[in-house]
C-alpha cells in the first residue's frame, strides 16, 4: 500500500498555515492539495509500473484504482496496490516448441514445458475457452465419465493443468525501482500545490 502524506518541511508549513488561516481552513487547503497530487501520483506511478513490469497500462491502472482520498481529518491519500503472482498470459505470451515465451520485466524469457494450445506439435490448435491462458501440466490425471479409468483411447484419464505464473507481484514492484522513484517525485510536489491553493485562497496576500 502506498500513502501520500505531509512530509519534510510540510509539517512546518502546515503549522504556519494554521496560525494564519486557523486549523480548519489550513486542513482544507492541505487536503485539496494532497488529493490533487495523490491522483497525479497514481497516474504517473501506473505508467512507470507498466514500463517496469512489462504489463499493459490498463492492467497496472486497474491494480492502482482503489484509493482513499484525503479529508481534512486524515490529510492522507492512500493508494491500495493490489495483485498477486501475475499470470503469464498478461505478458504477451507466444507458444514455441520449447514452451511459452513471454516478457515479464520487459525481458523475453521462456517458460519451459508451458503451453497455450492443444494437439501434437506442430499441429497445434487454439482452444477458445482457454482465453489465451498459459498452462503447465501437473502430472495428475483426472477420471471422468468422458475419460473413465480403463478407457481404450485415454487409459490414464485426462491431464490436469495449472496456470503459469510470472513471478511478478505488483505490490512489490510498486515499492522499488523506477516506479517507487516516480511515486516519490509526484508526492514531493505537494508543497507547490499547497502554495497554489493558498495564493488563490488569500488572493495573493499569503505566499
Amino acid at each position: 500500500m502506498l500513502v501520500v502524506r505531509i512530509a519534510g518541511d510540510g509539517v512546518h508549513r502546515f503549522s504556519q498555515l494554521s496560525q494564519q488561516l486557523g486549523d480548519g481552513r489550513a486542513r482544507n487547503v492541505y487536503s485539496r492539495a494532497i488529493n490533487d497530487e495523490g491522483a497525479k501520483a497514481a497516474t504517473h506511478t501506473g505508467r512507470a509500473l507498466a514500463k517496469q513490469t512489462g504489463l499493459k497500462a490498463g492492467v497496472t491502472r486497474e491494480a492502482l484504482k482503489k484509493r482513499d482520498r484525503s479529508t481534512p481529518a486524515t490529510l492522507a491519500f492512500v493508494i491500495k496496490v493490489q495483485g498477486g503472482n501475475i499470470r503469464v498470459k498478461y505478458f504477451n505470451p507466444r507458444e514455441n516448441d520449447a514452451g511459452v515465451s513471454a516478457n515479464p520485466w520487459n525481458k523475453r524469457v521462456t517458460y519451459s514445458g508451458a503451453f497455450m494450445r492443444a494437439g501434437f506439435w506442430p499441429n497445434r490448435v487454439d482452444k477458445d475457452n482457454w482465453n489465451g491462458q498459459v498452462f503447465y501440466r501437473t502430472g495428475i490425471r483426472k477420471f471422468t465419465k468422458k475419460y473413465p479409468k480403463g478407457n481404450a483411447k485415454f487409459p490414464n484419464g485426462m491431464d490436469q493443468f495449472k496456470v503459469a505464473r510470472s513471478g511478478v507481484f505488483i505490490p512489490i514492484e510498486a515499492t522499488q525501482g523506477q516506479t517507487a522513484a516516480t511515486f516519490n517525485k509526484s508526492g514531493s510536489a505537494l508543497e507547490t500545490r499547497v502554495t497554489h491553493y493558498l495564493k488563490r485562497l488569500s488572493q495573493g496576500a499569503i505566499s
